[in-house]
């Protein structure tokens, strides 16, 4: 028994932890974090630039009329037309945001606290559907009023969400009755 007691007296435990190393690898990873959170950055920069050919986004006229509809809620950001993962940046318009949406006569009032207004007049409207998903933001089915309307020559798909998803469907319904009535009137 003797023996066995000498050989555990001299074996020698390792460190249980290197702190250098630790400190080391912790010190890149949180360069590497640093790297692609910058890279990130530039692309989104890089992609803003790409879009500058889109005019400015349009202010809201002094008089736009009696609102239609109302509704509160999140701006979850504008594609291209037809490709949901075609994200828009340029103005602000890849900015997620509360909303407050304002329908009248006159067009769609978007006041996004934080982020730049913008306003799509009556004629530069196009359609609204119910959707699940838009660039970055998947939802339910139906948990998404995707309104499209014309800027320039693009055409535009922007993503809203209300505090009330049962909204929904009566601005779906109105915005493309309104834009039905507007396209006879022509």
């Amino acid at each position: 028994m003797t023996p066995v007691i000498l050989l555990a007296e001299a074996q020698k435990s390792a460190d249980v932890t290197d702190w250098p190393a630790r400190i080391g690898w912790l010190i890149g990873l949180l360069l590497f974090i640093a790297l692609v959170y910058w890279l990130m950055r530039e692309g989104w920069k890089w992609r803003g630039t790409l879009q500058s050919d889109l005019p400015p986004l349009p202010g809201a006229p002094e008089e736009t009329g009696e609102a239609r509809l109302t509704m509160s809620g999140r701006y979850h950001g504008s594609t291209t037309a037809g490709q949901w993962l075609d994200r828009i940046v340029a103005h602000g318009l890849g900015t997620r945001s509360r909303v407050q949406l304002t329908l009248s006569d006159a067009g769609l009032d978007v006041v996004r606290p934080g982020a730049a207004d913008f306003f799509v007049p009556a004629a530069a409207l196009r359609g609204a559907r119910l959707d699940k998903g838009i660039a970055g933001k998947v939802l339910t089915e139906g948990g998404l009023l995707v309104v499209t309307w014309a800027h320039g020559d693009k055409l535009i798909d922007s993503g809203f969400r209300s505090d009330h998803a049962a909204e929904h469907t009566e601005w779906a319904d109105t915005l493309n009755q309104m834009i039905n009535d507007t396209e006879g009137a022509r």
